[in-house]
C-alpha cells in the first residue's frame, strides 16, 4: 500500500482528496480502505496526478509550476532577442555592444547575493529617477 503511495504519502493524499472528491470523506484513500476502489484503481489515480499538484511540489521540492518555467523563458528569450535588437541597431562608434543578459533564476539556482540585490535595486532606482527626469525635460 505504501508503494502507491511512494515518498510523500500526505502530499498524494491531499492531491487524491482535492482532484477526486466524488469518492465521498477522505477522497479515494478513505474509499480504498472502505473496500469501494481496489489497489489497482487506487494506484491508477496517484500515477495521473496532475504536474502542479501537492506530490509534484514535494517531489520537485519547490512550488514552481510548468507555466512558471515557461514564464522564465519567455523572459530570457525577450531579453536575448531585445538585447539583440538594440546590438543589431546601435550606432558602431557608441561603444561596446551591449552584454548579452543573464538566464532568470530557477529553483536549483543559487540564491542571488542579497547585497547584490540591494546594489540591483539602487541602480534600477537610479536609472528609473534618470528616465523620469529625461521625460519632464529636466
Amino acid at each position: 500500500m505504501l508503494d502507491v503511495l511512494g515518498d510523500h504519502p500526505e502530499a498524494v493524499e491531499a492531491d487524491l482528496a482535492h482532484h477526486y472528491p466524488d469518492y465521498g470523506p477522505g477522497g479515494p484513500l478513505a474509499a480504498y480502505w472502505r473496500g469501494e476502489i481496489t489497489l489497482r484503481w487506487l494506484r491508477v489515480l496517484v500515477e495521473h496526478l496532475p504536474p502542479d499538484g501537492a506530490t509534484a511540489r514535494a517531489l520537485n521540492g519547490n512550488a514552481w509550476r510548468q507555466i512558471d518555467y515557461a514564464a522564465a523563458d519567455t523572459r530570457d528569450l525577450l531579453s536575448l532577442l531585445l538585447t539583440a535588437f538594440i546590438n543589431a541597431n546601435r550606432d558602431p562608434k557608441s561603444g561596446s555592444p551591449l552584454p548579452w543578459p543573464q538566464p532568470s533564476w530557477r529553483p536549483g539556482d543559487p540564491v542571488p547575493d542579497e547585497a547584490k540585490a540591494d546594489q540591483d535595486k539602487a541602480r534600477a532606482k537610479a536609472a528609473y529617477e534618470h528616465i523620469l527626469k529625461q521625460a519632464k525635460g529636466e
